[in-house]
């Protein structure tokens, strides 16, 4: 590549870079991240569909179907003799604190404090010292029954104050954080009423209100930094990162053989358990569904199943620069390296998937690395083997390399978002045909 070229990359990567800063600040809480996909589907011409309700879909037609104001699952409907499915699956939660009900507590008649809860794994010690704010939705009292309804405060509302060094002369030597002592946010004097506060910000008596789901985040937005701002800094780039490419792959997606699909489920962070999560029949009963509509007898429903492939997206771990040693001694992955192929046995990745998912990146022009777990270290997990519990097709787990995962703020690869959306658009744009030993990988027609 000349330097002309490797600019004007730069300044392209950067571009993406910032406009998935713009779309995280978007997303504050779940709730928050599922109106932004939805606005950025709407915006490409893609019509809604109700579970509730019955279905029409159209040869040629766009379409998305919510689940509890939280999963999305959108898709481009090719034509009612379709091949089969080609599926991206990222997640939209992040670990952060949830507020309990009766949240208020106070401390020596000087300072009130919220009661919260962990979601999610995170080191909780890097949440303290940060300016932080509440989002999420409450459900409403009505003449006719109840109402669900987005807020977010939009202010620096809140801080976790450390103790300070004098206090606390064992900070530097692991000292243990209690997530029901030490992670308590400071929310006012001794008057400060949140449920109050909150009534306001929804514009309704606080008796109104009759129960919550509301997240803290950081409010720090994201930034470059390093020498050519190569790398950037952000909240929720796990998952995120994901979310916001698979959206816009599949909207440049162009198959006309397969369905293609982006779907961004919920609760992975708590184990995806959850009518919304990964765990859920939402993928199951949306392919169902399509598949009937087609006009498709059940057995050619399930033929139509086996012939998919799922890219199940959720970030991976960068060698770190200060610790090097916590990674696999021969599988090294890099910010700004490429898309990560995650192999361990808590992932869906194996031989074929893998293999299928690396001339997919060749194709593309995208390089691309092999993540495993050190083998003395338990790894994380992700939602591929789980969707796989309930709809069986070859499935890969990739991501992005990044550093500081579960934090409030992690670290990742300005060049990388490029890479992961030619990825993904790619995979969209192809057929792959399983026969005995051989598998073929081509463009759709």
């Amino acid at each position: 590549m000349s330097n002309t070229e490797r600019v004007t990359s730069r300044i392209e990567e950067r571009e993406l870079t910032s406009e998935l800063m713009d779309f995280i600040e978007k997303c504050p809480s779940i709730f928050h991240t599922a109106k932004a996909i939805v606005e950025m589907l709407a915006s490409a011409g893609f019509t809604e569909l109700r579970e509730s309700e019955a279905w029409d879909i159209q040869p040629g037609g766009k379409y998305f179907v919510k689940r509890n104001m939280s999963a999305i699952i959108a898709f481009k409907y090719p034509r009612h003799d379709f091949n089969s499915f080609s599926i991206v699956s990222p997640h939209g939660d992040s670990p952060a604190f949830k507020i309990k009900e009766s949240p208020e507590m106070r401390v020596d008649a000087h300072y009130t404090k919220l009661n919260t809860e962990v979601y999610g794994g995170m080191t909780l010690s890097l949440w303290l010292d940060r300016p932080l704010s509440a989002a999420g939705r409450v459900l409403l009292k009505t003449p006719g029954g109840v109402k669900a309804e987005l807020v977010d405060f939009k202010r620096d509302l809140f801080l976790i104050p450390s103790l300070a060094i004098h206090m606390n002369r064992e900070a530097n030597n692991g000292a243990k954080v209690n997530a029901q002592v030490d992670t308590l946010p400071l929310f006012g004097d001794e008057t400060a009423d949140f449920m109050a506060a909150l009534a306001e910000e929804c514009g309704v008596k606080k008796e109104d209100i009759l129960s919550h789901e509301l997240y803290l985040y950081n409010r720090e937005r994201g930034t470059f930094f390093g020498e050519h701002e190569e790398f950037f800094a952000s909240p929720k780039l796990d998952d995120l990162q994901n979310a916001f490419s698979a959206v816009k792959a599949l909207i440049a997606a162009e198959n006309t053989e397969n369905v293609a699909m982006t779907a961004v489920f919920d609760n992975e962070e708590i184990g995806s358990m959850t009518k919304q999560g990964a765990a859920s029949t939402f993928l199951l009963d949306t392919l169902e569904r399509i598949g009937m509509l087609s006009g498709k007898t059940r057995e050619e429903r399930k033929i139509a199943v086996s012939k998919g492939f799922i890219v199940s997206a959720d970030n991976g771990h960068a060698v770190h620069p200060l610790y090097p040693e916590k990674t696999d001694s021969t599988n090294r992955c890099y910010v700004n390296g490429g898309v990560v192929i995650k192999n361990s046995t808590a992932y869906a990745t194996d031989a074929v998937s893998s293999a299928v998912f690396k001339r997919i990146c060749e194709n593309a022009g995208v390089p691309y690395q092999s993540y495993f777990n050190r083998s003395d270290v338990r790894g994380g997990s992700t939602l591929g083997n789980i969707a796989n519990t309930h709809v069986a097709m070859n499935t890969v787990d990739i991501g992005l390399a990044q550093l500081s995962m579960h934090s409030p703020y992690e670290t990742g690869g300005t060049a990388d978002t490029a890479y992961m959306l030619r990825a993904m658009r790619e995979f969209f744009s192809t057929v792959i045909t399983e026969s005995d030993n051989e598998i073929s990988i081509k463009k759709a027609k």
